[in-house]
């Protein structure tokens, strides 16, 4: 699970660091991409979301926690 969102993420969102952690149906998400410097905190939550979609309708995910970071912080 935890390669299959690596893949999904950095597909859908270029020059991302992808790192995951999946317990169970949770999942930590942390990226970090230039594609989120003029994005707000809900923006960037809202690209990671879309990428794993598929993942949560069909219950492999329950709880996703998402850190995305640009650059710089």
């Amino acid at each position: 699970m935890e390669q299959d969102i690596v893949e999904r993420v950095s597909a859908q969102i270029p020059n991302s660091s992808v790192k995951v952690s999946v317990e169970g149906n949770r999942a930590l998400i942390e990226v970090v991409s230039d594609t989120f410097e003029s994005m707000s905190r809900v923006q960037k939550q809202q690209a990671v979301y879309a990428c794993i979609d598929e993942f949560i309708q069909d219950g492999r995910l329950h709880a996703v926690t998402i850190r995305a970071l640009s650059p710089e912080g």
